[in-house]
């Protein structure tokens, strides 16, 4: 089970990014710049320490959230998605005019119980 997906226009601009930029991390904000939104950045420019949480993978990038913000969190099943607009905030894909967003949806009975148990 995933606890975090990823959308095929998302996909298509997260591949774009890998490749003009390398390796990358995702790390859903905790309210800065854009709110909380999921952001993406070259592996290495974002600090990351025990306290930020791997979520999940997404096409070979990791997907990391601060423990403090996932307990709002721990009861949803997340999904990467992109639209158009320039988001307030240093995630790479802003100057392509476009920024990542989230849809959340409460898990079902049986991933609440598989993620915590």
């Amino acid at each position: 089970m995933e606890r975090v997906t990823i959308t095929e226009a998302a996909t298509k601009v997260l591949e774009q990014l890998k490749v003009k930029h390398g390796d990358l991390i995702f790390h859903q904000s905790g309210g800065c710049c854009d709110g909380s939104a999921p952001m993406v950045f070259e592996k290495g420019d974002m600090y990351l320490d025990e306290s930020d949480i791997l979520l999940g993978t997404l096409n070979d990038v990791n997907f990391y959230m601060n423990q403090d913000q996932f307990e709002y969190w721990k009861h949803t099943h997340l999904t990467v998605d992109v639209t158009e607009g320039r988001g307030a905030s240093f995630s790479l894909e802003i100057p392509l005019g476009l920024r990542f967003l989230i849809h959340s949806r409460l898990l079902t009975k049986e991933e609440e119980s598989f993620f915590n148990g």
